[in-house]
């Protein structure tokens, strides 16, 4: 007896607050069920998911937050585009790349058919614009009518210089949505960025998953026009095949970030097309909230994205990407918060929102168009505390802040590893950009102070380097795949970790006066003012 009820007191020791493991276990049997389809935008799925999640805000009696209902439409446009069997490229030689095996290409252009035919190709390095580094991979570039060519991540990644970007911690230069944003500023007619694992950080089937059948955008005014107008990815033996042909060679990402780097014309043309079918429908975030007792104008936003990728390419027999970590594990987590802020005998001082947002897995939409079109005044929004794909390797004694060193939040964090005795770590993978991959990211944009807490690796139970393996486990086999699965045996402890301390910052931050900033050096500090 005695035994046990010592292994239920460590147990129990080591949640650090009232969300349980249980909570959080029994959400992500429900939305990571088979029956939801994968919880893709304008499907059934999304119809099963969201009235799961309202449903849920409802019994534990937290209110509609968006003016008496639980829901935001957030318009948008699914384009399925169908890109031709090869793409063809001539001059100096004659290559042919076949699609998924070697490129994959997309379009935001609301047209039916889109047709690149013999296009210069041009070599413009990492395809950055950024002046407080000194760097321009565009300049003296005229790239209209052109594809442009360009590396992932930044110069500084593996280079061996810290003062070079930021070293070895991707910027958001780095970013793969940046280089389609400036190439449409630079007015090319395409662009296609070479995929090499490691800088990427994920392999060459997160990029056929993620970039192949039906693709979600907000709607825009413009219809598009203004991005390039074919965007996507090579692998890198297909980019060795151009450059080698180009006459380039030796280390390609060495040649690129050298501060006297030109860009380089190819000497070859590109042709390739798409056939685009269209669909227009609204989905929806959901938004739920607990008004304060003192100060209701001024928020704590917590967020979780609900969707996942829907039905797709069987693999292994299986066709359903149920999504239970990534990220049936945030909205769980957010549910089971929500709960515990319900359960309290304190109320907060400053109003309490959870916010269940669609899209992330289409470019962080749901987020970004909360974002554009705020339900609760910006100004007067004091955090952002996100949760995204959290572990399911149980607890652990530590907790990684991704963006780690960007605003204040890291110092509740701080506080509160300190209280349970944790260690509290950066990014694990700097260079992979993650500050930049979740929806806190939009909240950020807007300068509103935003965390994304992730569990540490060091497994209480079994050691560091069991939790490290587990987790690339997960990144190198599961991610993005059918096999991201509920199962009844999976650890939620320590999810319950990580929820625990999002909810005691919410409480500290609901009854403090003052708004967290932003840190000196982060890029979002003249946002907020």
């Amino acid at each position: 007896m005695g035994i046990l009820a010592g292994c239920k007191q460590k147990a129990e020791q080591t949640t650090y607050g009232p969300v349980t493991a249980d909570d959080i276990k029994s959400h992500i049997a429900v939305l990571a069920n088979d029956s939801l389809m994968g919880r893709k935008p304008f499907t059934a799925g999304e119809t099963k998911a969201i009235s799961y999640i309202s449903s849920e805000f409802k019994k534990l009696g937290v209110a509609p937050g968006n003016n008496g209902s639980y829901f935001q439409d957030v318009p948008m446009v699914q384009v399925t585009g169908t890109p031709s069997a090869t793409m063809e490229i001539s001059g100096k030689t004659h290559i042919s790349l076949k699609k998924t095996e070697d490129f994959v290409v997309f379009s935001r252009h609301e047209d039916a058919n889109i047709q690149l035919k013999d296009a210069p190709m041009v070599f413009a390095g990492y395809g950055i614009v950024a002046p407080e580094y000194h760097w321009n991979d565009y300049a003296g570039l005229d790239v209209k009518g052109k594809v442009v060519v360009v590396l992932v991540n930044d110069p500084g990644f593996k280079s061996g210089d810290k003062t070079l970007f930021k070293g070895d911690t991707m910027t958001y230069y780095g970013r793969w949505t940046y280089k389609f944003e400036e190439a449409a500023r630079q007015g090319a007619a395409g662009l296609l960025i070479v995929h090499q694992t490691e800088p990427a950080s994920y392999g060459w089937s997160v990029i056929k998953t993620s970039n192949t059948g039906p693709k979600l955008y907000l709607q825009a005014a413009d219809k598009y026009k203004s991005r390039a107008l074919v965007e996507g990815w090579i692998t890198d033996s297909a980019a060795h095949q151009i450059f080698t042909a180009a006459g380039i060679t030796g280390d390609i990402r060495a040649i690129a970030r050298k501060r006297d780097f030109k860009a380089i014309p190819l000497g070859m043309n590109l042709t390739v097309g798409l056939s685009n079918s269209l669909k227009y429908s609204m989905s929806h975030n959901v938004i739920a909230m607990i008004k304060g007792t003192d100060k209701p104008d001024e928020t704590i936003i917590y967020t979780a994205h609900w969707d996942h990728l829907g039905i797709g390419a069987p693999v292994k027999g299986d066709s359903i990407y149920n999504g239970a970590v990534d990220n049936a594990s945030g909205v769980a987590s957010l549910l089971a918060i929500a709960k515990a802020y319900t359960a309290s005998a304190d109320k907060p001082k400053r109003s309490i929102v959870f916010l269940a947002v669609t899209s992330e897995e289409q470019g962080l939409l749901g987020s970004e168009y909360y974002a554009t079109h705020p339900v609760f005044p910006l100004a007067k929004t004091v955090a952002n505390l996100n949760m995204d794909a959290l572990g399911f390797y149980g607890p652990t004694k530590d907790l990684s802040i991704t963006g780690k060193g960007q605003n204040d939040l890291d110092d509740y964090v701080a506080a509160e590893a300190a209280k349970f005795n944790l260690e509290l770590k950066g990014d694990d993978r700097p260079g992979a950009g993650s500050y930049y991959r979740s929806d806190h990211f939009n909240f950020a944009k807007v300068g509103v102070p935003a965390l994304d807490l992730n569990n540490g690796t060091n497994s209480i139970e079994h050691g560091e380097e069991w939790g490290k393996a587990k987790k690339k486990d997960y990144n190198d086999n599961n991610y993005h795949q059918p096999s991201d699965n509920y199962s009844a045996d999976m650890d939620c402890t320590g999810m319950a970790e990580v929820a625990n301390v999002m909810y005691n910052i919410g409480v500290k931050l609901a009854d403090e006066t003052t708004f967290p900033g932003w840190k000196a050096g982060s890029e979002f500090k003249a946002l907020r003012k």
